[in-house]
């Protein structure tokens, strides 16, 4: 429902001049105030009740982002807490997810309803936002929630307890069992100023994730196995990130969690085409390397790639030297551009970043590494493992790991017809 049409329903419901009610609504709309509490709000400030008649009850399944306000029954079947900053102010939210026997939607609840996991709920006046392109609850003043006990069974599992191979960008109140392989604290300029978080990386069974603890928890220890109980996901370069809060718990656990220690192997286009991953591996020929290969520069501030001593965030630096190789990557699926930091760098070229250097002078000319490092690479199947990321650039690995692969094609080529054919020990 557009702004125009919520105005024009409220102008009819309260007796008041439209346009006026649009500008009002307008302004809050504008200051990031929810739809169905701008409603609310203009319903009091113009002498209505608050709440208006109530929606008729509606399946989840039917509940659109065009929905405007809707009544529903579910069960609760994640919630998790969370601070955010909203409208200049920090203030705690309740995120989860609802389901009934035709579909599950995520809510947010803006003030405390007391909801758990399994709870069955009746939410009347529900508000309905769009968001990451799919429906959402928001329940608010305006909603009036009542506990049901009639039971509801739902096809869908109850609780937040997940694999880290399940978790997607957009999922709140999950728990994991995981072990910390990686960990290191930083300070970061946060929205209070400078502030202390955790990050690195979690594994169990299933794969590896990376993390951020934005309220450091002492629990996670390196090599340590806890239990975290209401994280939230994001994405970040394409990948799902765990995010820890201050509302998050931690745990030791008395076992010790499985930690999948190899990468996932992926054709490169299955890769590019879901829109990034963690510790994957690649296998492809390089089919060139690119432009900002060899011998670069780099601002001493912020680590960027400088072009003439020219940064693009500071401007003239002295800028320090530096190697890497950007080699391009095709399996015949896809391609990706893999990237390779100073220490690979350095055994491709089979010299250390002062040989380079002076290899350079020799020659006047820098593009001499990188055309030595292209002659070694070019033609070849190389193994990659690392994170690839995909943006409007292209699809970039950056490589933890890059190998040639000395395996004979023929027999690699054998063995997966005979693995297609389910015949592992005969011909395909």
């Amino acid at each position: 429902m557009e702004l125009d049409d919520h105005a024009e329903e409220l102008a009819s419901d309260l007796g008041v001049d439209r346009a006026e009610v649009l500008e009002d609504l307008e302004r809050l709309v504008q200051y990031s105030v929810p739809v169905d509490e701008a409603r609310s709000s203009l319903r009091r400030k113009y002498g209505g009740d608050g709440g208006g008649s109530e929606p008729t009850a509606t399946d989840i399944a039917d509940v659109t982002p065009d929905s405007g306000n809707v009544t529903v029954t579910g069960r609760v079947l994640t919630v998790g807490k969370r601070s955010i900053r909203y409208d200049g102010e920090d203030q705690v939210i309740r995120e989860g997810e609802l389901a009934d026997g035709t579909g599950v939607i995520d809510f947010t609840a803006w003030q405390e309803f007391g909801l758990a996991e399994g709870d069955i709920v009746r939410a009347g006046n529900a508000g309905v936002r769009e968001w990451e392109g799919e429906a959402e609850l928001n329940l608010g003043e305006s909603t009036t929630l009542a506990f049901e006990d009639e039971p509801l069974d739902v096809p869908y599992e109850v609780g937040g307890d997940r694999a880290l191979a399940d978790l997607a960008p957009g999922d709140r109140g999950r728990n994991v069992d995981v072990r910390v392989m990686e960990v290191e604290s930083k300070v970061i300029d946060g929205r209070d100023g400078e502030t202390e978080i955790l990050s690195g990386v979690l594994a169990d069974e299933s794969t590896r994730l990376p993390f951020t603890d934005w309220d450091p928890h002492p629990e996670l220890q390196e090599g340590g196995s806890v239990r975290i109980e209401d994280v939230y996901v994001r994405e970040f370069r394409g990948v799902p990130s765990v995010n820890v809060s201050e509302f998050s718990l931690v745990a030791p656990l008395d076992r010790e969690v499985a930690a999948n220690e190899e990468a996932r192997r992926l054709p490169i286009g299955e890769a590019v085409d879901g829109g990034g991953a963690f510790d994957v591996e690649l296998v492809g020929n390089v089919i060139e390397v690119r432009d900002g290969s060899g011998l670069i520069q780099r601002c001493p501030d912020c680590g960027r790639v400088v072009q003439n001593g020219q940064c693009r965030s500071h401007g003239q630096v002295d800028a320090e030297d530096d190697m890497r190789v950007k080699a391009i990557l095709d399996d015949g699926t896809g391609t990706a551009t893999a990237v390779l930091d100073r220490e690979m760098t350095e055994a491709i070229y089979g010299g250390t970043l002062e040989d380079a250097l002076e290899a350079a002078r020799d020659a006047m000319d820098r593009e001499v590494v990188a055309e030595d490092i292209a002659a070694d690479l070019v033609g070849r199947e190389f193994r990659v493992r690392g994170t690839l990321s995909v943006d409007e650039y292209g699809a970039n690995l950056d490589a933890t790991a890059f190998e040639a692969v000395d395996d004979d094609p023929t027999e690699r080529a054998r063995a997966l017809l005979q693995s297609a054919a389910g015949e592992p020990g005969g011909e395909a």
